[in-house]
């Protein structure tokens, strides 16, 4: 293979798009966050009716929004990456209905996934102990197909891909990359922790109340999500493209946001 994928490269140019374009990236994680928040208020402070069936449509229709609203940021940071060769509209980075359908369809397998794993938790604790070599096999397999099929949202997105259809290209394209996969999503658990922790020593250190509400938190999460949020979702698509172009075995057109 004459276009191997690299870690250092790929948060290279990660970092690279993030600089050229942190102005629109975090003004939409700000928006992503106040329609998150309204969503949330709605749900706790007007949504009073204990009917199950009003819950679950509203459940849904909070599902939709929040897969729309990823999608959409997604297609944003492709488009932005893109941006070079072509000029684009505002619709250009909005997702169609069927993307978001097949979203919510992987959001409903992933459901069945971690429904099984928690039947495989109480069958094996409940008749031959739930050891820890079981837990350790349970957490290698969760590590394994999460690495795996990652990308299938990003291909729903750039590609029009099916949910099926979008599984089995991400686990193609991490085929021969696992370990290095794993090593970039690494450094992002490791970005997310470097954000949060300062945040929340700062915010703490500022002599707030810590034990009302769990204000002191909150605000550290608003603050992590509109940092670090942006710089996670560039590293996953550039991540992505790559995989991609490492896979085809093509010039990486990425290295012109170097």
């Amino acid at each position: 293979m004459y276009h191997p994928f690299s870690v250092a490269e790929t948060i290279k140019t990660a970092w690279n798009v993030l600089k050229k374009n942190f102005v629109p990236l975090v003004v939409y994680s700000v928006i992503s966050l106040f329609i998150n928040e309204a969503l949330d208020f709605f749900k706790e402070f007007i949504l009073l009716d204990d009917d199950l069936t009003t819950k679950l449509i509203f459940i849904s229709i909070q599902l939709i929004i929040q897969c729309y609203i990823g999608l959409s940021f997604y297609k944003l940071i492709l488009t932005l990456m893109d941006k070079e060769y072509y000029e684009f509209e505002f619709k250009d980075i909005l997702p169609s209905f069927r993307m978001t359908l097949n979203f919510v369809i992987i959001g409903l397998l992933t459901g069945i996934l971690v429904l099984l794993l928690v039947i495989f938790y109480v069958f094996t604790q409940r008749n031959i102990g739930y050891d820890h070599v079981f837990q350790t096999i349970e957490l290698v397999f969760i590590l394994y197909i999460g690495l795996r099929s990652i990308f299938c949202i990003c291909f729903i997105v750039d590609d029009d891909s099916s949910p099926i259809e979008s599984l089995k290209q991400s686990f193609e394209i991490t085929k021969d990359n696992f370990f290095k996969t794993l090593g970039v999503f690494t450094f992002i658990i490791l970005i997310m922790i470097a954000v949060l922790i300062p945040i929340v020593v700062l915010l703490g250190l500022s002599g707030l109340d810590q034990e009302k509400d769990g204000f002191i938190f909150r605000l550290a999460f608003y603050c992590w999500f509109i940092l670090a949020f942006p710089f996670v979702q560039v590293i996953i698509m550039v991540t992505y493209r790559k995989l991609v172009y490492s896979h085809l075995d093509v010039d990486d057109d990425i290295a012109e946001t170097n």
